[in-house]
């Protein structure tokens, strides 16, 4: 008697070719019939094209150069994202009537309105929208973009404060922008650049997920440059704007720091090597590295300022049980970030992140 055995007779080998090639049938069909799914984003949490410079990566070709920037102290600047439906009770919008108090007081109509007729046109809020006035030693940006119930026009203001429910909006008008554009412009009133558009928002100081996308800090005018002779005086692309008294308030000897510079940390540096303790930090870090930080505002005094959604703002405070200006762990990160940044300067219109091959994935399309 043999010892090897036949692992079934011919009539039950053939049922199981059968059965085998069925089954291998079905998958094929099943995949053939599935439609291919293509990844997409939520506009909400991750706005703009594809090729929006909030959304390149900085690039293999990236040119590094110095960025001194001397501040030490840092905190948030707060951007507003409100998005409106076509049930909101309509408001009139008027000029601020202060910069540092009283800012919701008056009825002057926007300025802007004289050259854009839409600027002067009442807006939909949300009825239980309460943005502050400004008090003593607390003067936000407040920089915000309402997004239309078409889903797709952004209107964007400065200065924004509206300080009790059902009342009027008072902010300086920055324009409409369109949330599938590029996303460039907007309410950051010393660059003209958006007021969503590289907002750290709901989720990423705080979920494990890399952020994807470059992020906003404010600096002091003090270490930005101004040179009378170049073309765009104070400032480079992206930027639109650099204040209205750059000549004087930008003094920086750098003239590769201005107002819309891309700020990156170079590849080989480490949360290690800078001595970063906290998760929030590191998560900043490897998007400054991956995306970099564009400058859009002037802080007005020795301090840096990271730009977040007022959402993911009262998220941090909700999760962790403190302010972000409060964390110290985390401002003694972010300011060792900011000690290690360098200026792309090769970053462009044509050259977005200083060209190359990108250090990340690009961004999937929008879903809607």
């Amino acid at each position: 008697m043999s010892i090897f055995q036949p692992l079934a007779s011919p009539k039950r080998l053939s049922h199981v070719v059968v059965f085998v090639a069925g089954v291998i049938a079905a998958l094929l069909l099943g995949c053939l019939a599935a439609p291919s799914q293509t990844p997409t984003r939520d506009k909400l949490l991750w706005p703009f094209a594809t090729t929006s410079p909030w959304n390149m990566p900085i690039g293999s070709n990236a040119k590094y150069v110095d960025a001194y920037i001397g501040s030490k102290g840092v905190g948030v600047d707060t951007d507003w994202f409100i998005t409106t439906k076509e049930s909101d009770p309509v408001v009139a919008t008027y000029m601020p009537g202060g910069w540092d108090k009283d800012r919701c007081t008056g009825t002057q109509p926007q300025q802007q309105a004289q050259w854009h007729p839409e600027a002067g046109q009442p807006l939909k809020v949300p009825d239980d929208l309460i943005i502050a006035d400004a008090r003593q030693g607390f003067t936000p940006n407040n920089s915000s973009a309402f997004l239309m119930p078409d889903g797709k026009t952004l209107v964007s203001f400065n200065v924004t404060a509206r300080c009790k429910q059902g009342g009027p909006l008072y902010g300086n008008w920055f324009g409409e922008q369109d949330i599938y554009g590029d996303g460039i412009d907007g309410g950051h009133g010393g660059s003209g650049m958006s007021s969503i558009g590289g907002s750290i928002r709901k989720g990423e100081l705080l979920n494990d997920e890399p952020i994807r996308h470059a992020l906003k800090i404010v600096i002091w005018g003090k270490w930005l440059h101004y040179n009378p002779s170049s073309p765009t005086p104070g400032r480079r692309w992206p930027a639109r704007l650099a204040d209205g008294g750059a000549a004087n308030q930008y003094q920086g000897p750098n003239p590769a720091l201005v107002m819309g510079s891309l700020l990156a940390i170079p590849p080989k540096v480490t949360a290690e090597s800078l001595g970063l303790t906290t998760k929030a930090g590191k998560k900043i870090l490897a998007a400054m590295q991956d995306y970099g930080a564009y400058v859009v505002d002037d802080s007005g005094w020795d301090y840096n300022y990271l730009c977040l959604e007022r959402s993911a703002e009262l998220e941090y405070e909700a999760v962790t049980g403190r302010y972000f200006n409060d964390d110290t762990a985390l401002q003694g990160d972010f300011s060792k970030i900011i000690a290690a940044v360098k200026v792309i300067d090769n970053n462009g219109r044509d050259s977005v992140g200083g060209g190359g091959t990108p250090r990340a994935p690009l961004a999937p399309p929008i879903g809607n």
